[in-house]
């Protein structure tokens, strides 16, 4: 059978497909220690499974949802963004969605005509530029370095703007760098959108609730609150509840355009899970501070143990600060490993093939960085076990730090 023309050359998502081939090896008797991962190895809150547990004795718990979400939840998550963000919602609108990769392409979908530019900053999530293209966008990318934090420059976006782009997509705290972008940086971004009052705004807020350093995300929308009247915000359960399995995510936006992003799902996937969502309207989202307190020193723990670990092997130069999400993008370039794959000056992408042979020799899946816009970098997940996670660590700075031998 022929596929589509739109479908043809569309790549699998790398970080699920590496999971799953690590997850295969595991079942044949093979030790991994797999680092892919972009979810939480926990539970999610007991009082939220017992919500779950409870609606499942409803009938309407097993029955169509609205297309847009239960009324009185898309209230309770329009109302507990406000608080969080601290920023008035009164005049938006939510729509629930199968996840929030899910809303993200309803979204663009609902944004993107054919040729219409779309920004995204490297690096950035894999399936960002997938979905853009699947709606015959442009993808436009203004890069930022190791060397800068994995800090975008104002000036760069400015430089990547054209009459033609449609929105700008701004991911933090960032997958798969680890990063929250500083206040000073939202502030200067808000101060240049005022200047393209038709530019459009994506801001994904998927992990905000998971930093662990002082101080919290901040967003641009909270000094120029005007540009909430072009502003998406993206987020969900997936991260903040370790219920990426549950597929519940939400778009926050104007009410106009929420109603056509409605429309679109309504003749698609119509609305999300009925029993998720009555189990969070029953459930206080103020739980979540205390519920996320010891993940939180978790994923301190092994970004400290990471940090450490990196200083002892005469590494320190590779660390950079991670303030939240759970990833780390290590830095490949000048490596000795880097040695056995290049031939002289060669400034090629490898990427795949280090990942490759850090799971040959030291039994550590990582995720090539290549398909999050960063050439030779890997993304290493935080959410391990303590221990499992350091002893993985030493194996890969051993593996990189090994020269190669004529």
């Amino acid at each position: 059978m022929k596929v589509s023309e739109r479908v043809l050359n569309f790549q699998e998502s790398v970080t699920l497909k590496l999971n799953a081939e690590v997850v295969k090896m595991q079942e044949h008797g093979q030790k991994v220690i797999n680092l892919t991962a972009g979810q939480l190895p926990f539970k999610p809150d007991h009082e939220f499974i017992k919500n779950i547990k409870q609606e499942s004795n409803f009938l309407k718990s097993f029955q169509y949802s609205p297309v847009a979400g239960f009324p009185e939840l898309r209230d309770k998550i329009k109302s507990w963004s406000s608080e969080q963000r601290r920023v008035s919602l009164d005049d938006k609108d939510v729509i629930i969605s199968s996840g929030a990769k899910h809303v993200i392409s309803n979204v663009l979908c609902s944004l993107i005509n054919p040729g219409d530019e779309v920004i995204i900053i490297a690096p950035y999530w894999v399936s960002y530029p997938a979905m853009i293209n699947l709606f015959g966008g442009v993808t436009k990318v203004v890069n930022s370095d190791f060397y800068d934090h994995y800090c975008p420059d104002i000036d760069g976006v400015k430089a990547a703007i054209t009459n033609k782009t449609k929105a700008i997509i701004v991911n933090s705290p960032n997958n798969p760098v680890g990063t929250v972008y500083k206040s000073e940086w939202m502030e200067s971004f808000a101060s240049l959108m005022k200047d393209h009052p038709n530019i459009n705004l994506i801001s994904d807020e998927i992990y905000k609730e998971l930093n662990y350093y002082d101080p919290e995300p901040s967003y641009f929308y909270q000094s120029e609150p005007e540009l909430l009247d072009r502003t998406i915000i993206i987020s969900g359960i997936s991260k903040i509840m370790a219920s990426t399995g549950l597929r519940i995510g939400w778009a926050i936006g104007p009410k106009s355009f929420i109603k056509k992003v409605s429309t679109l799902q309504g003749q698609t996937t119509s609305g999300a899970s009925s029993l998720v969502q009555l189990a969070l309207l029953n459930y206080d989202f103020n739980l979540l501070d205390n519920y996320l307190d010891p993940i939180k020193n978790h994923l301190r723990k092994n970004a400290n143990t990471l940090r450490d670990k990196l200083r002892e092997n005469n590494l320190a130069h590779k660390w950079y600060q991670v303030d939240g999400a759970f990833y780390y993008l290590l830095d490949l370039r000048n490596l000795p490993i880097m040695d056995h794959l290049k031939n002289g000056d060669d400034n090629g992408d490898y990427a795949t093939e280090v990942c490759q042979k850090i799971l040959a020799d030291a039994g550590v899946a990582m995720v090539p960085g290549s398909d999050f816009g960063a050439p030779n970098t890997a993304r290493l997940s935080l959410v391990a076990n303590n221990e499992i996670f350091s002893e993985a660590i030493q194996k890969i700075i051993e593996c990189v730090l090994k020269k190669k031998v004529n």
